[in-house]
């Protein structure tokens, strides 16, 4: 049963209206296997993971294979609360799927049931996973040992869906398409006091503040200008009252770079600031630093390039180039385990960012996906 436009489009919505956190997926999960088992294929076998139980793959048995491919497809959603308006807008209040995954899976899905129906030549992989967003599910899954054996693919695929793009539009680029991230968290802990009596008290928003201004040095004074890199504090949390000297002051944010040996000067940096902020003012420093499995999405020179040429030759396909971006994606971390290509999938909502509350993706796009990826995994197939 290869699945409709009109059923993909179904599909998206049913999935739109159930989103999830990481590791929290468990009616999208439940709602992904009904559709699955549907496919009636003999040579289709789902396998789940009892340590990750919201994460889904599937195996495809070639008629000849010479290798094993792999498409990977992420499936949870944000702590945001949905202002789209519509009809099949979230049922599960502050929770959305403001970053697309819902088109991600239905395009998954869309793939899937062709090669249920017709069977391929090599062996192909799908996986659903869970924990993009946070808890880098990717990660977790490899480090099960889930991928080995016949499980193992020898290159594999992701899609990112791409609101500034015309709906359809397939891009991507040789090397680094998106930045790895490492998540900031840390704490400042002084002594508090009266706002009278400074000399009694430890000002830990003071430390703060400091923190905030030296992190903007990290980039501009350590990292080649060429690369590129992002230190972001997002929040910052202190004190309760405009007369008490703050005891303790927590910020969280984020560094962003496209090369991993940036990352770690970065981290490296920020751990010395960090260090020498609290000797400086006489405060304690809890510093977390946590990249888990966002590291550069860096895409195969080979595979790119082959990849491009068949999107650009098909006449079917709008195909752009595009420069990188400092979006943070765990699928970074499968692409340095196994050679492959992330790519832009054009979703033609210009006018809202990925992240926003008011993301509504254009369904065309669903079928365009499908159709460009299923020509391409055929094509692959044949060489």
């Amino acid at each position: 049963m290869t699945l409709t436009q009109d059923k993909l489009i179904e599909i998206r919505r049913q999935l739109h209206q159930i989103p999830e956190l990481a590791l929290q997926e468990f009616k999208t999960a439940a709602y992904l296997t009904q559709i699955i088992e549907q496919f009636s294929s003999p040579w289709l076998t789902l396998k789940t993971v009892p340590e990750v139980p919201t994460a889904i793959l599937v195996r495809l048995a070639g008629t000849n294979p010479t290798r094993t491919i792999g498409y990977r497809a992420d499936i949870d959603a944000l702590p945001i609360a949905e202002q789209t308006g519509l009809p099949f807008a979230s049922t599960h209040a502050g929770i959305m799927h403001a970053c697309g995954h819902d088109m991600h899976m239905t395009v998954g899905l869309g793939v899937l049931s062709y090669f249920a129906e017709h069977q391929p030549k090599d062996n192909l992989i799908f996986f659903f996973q869970p924990a993009e967003e946070a808890e880098y599910g990717g990660k977790r899954v490899f480090d099960l040992g889930v991928f080995t054996g016949e499980w193992q693919p020898d290159e594999f695929y992701g899609l990112h869906d791409n609101p500034q793009l015309p709906t359809g539009v397939i891009a991507t680029r040789p090397g680094t398409l998106f930045a790895g991230a490492t998540e900031i968290h840390v704490t400042f802990t002084g002594k508090g006091g009266h706002a009278a009596f400074p000399q009694l008290a430890t000002d830990a928003i003071v430390a703060g503040a400091a923190f905030v201004n030296q992190v903007q040095t990290v980039v501009s004074r350590n990292v080649d200008p060429v690369h590129g890199g992002v230190v972001t504090l997002g929040t910052f949390h202190a004190g309760t009252a405009g007369n008490i000297i703050a005891e303790t002051a927590h910020l969280d944010g984020t560094i962003r770079a496209f090369q991993q040996a940036d990352m770690q000067l970065m981290q490296t940096r920020v751990r010395t600031i960090a260090d020498g902020i609290a000797l400086t003012y006489g405060v304690q420093v809890d510093l977390e630093l946590n990249q888990g499995g966002y590291m550069p999405v860096e895409n195969d020179a080979e595979l790119t390039a082959a990849f491009i040429d068949y999107m650009q030759a098909d006449p079917a396909v709008q195909f752009q180039d595009i420069a990188p971006a400092m979006t943070g994606e765990d699928f970074g971390f499968l692409l340095q385990q196994f050679p492959g290509v992330m790519f832009w999938l054009g979703v033609g909502d210009e006018a809202h960012a990925l992240h926003d509350a008011h993301l509504n993706p254009q369904e065309a796009a669903i079928m365009a996906g499908v159709t460009s990826i299923t020509g391409w995994l055929n094509q692959r197939m044949e060489n």
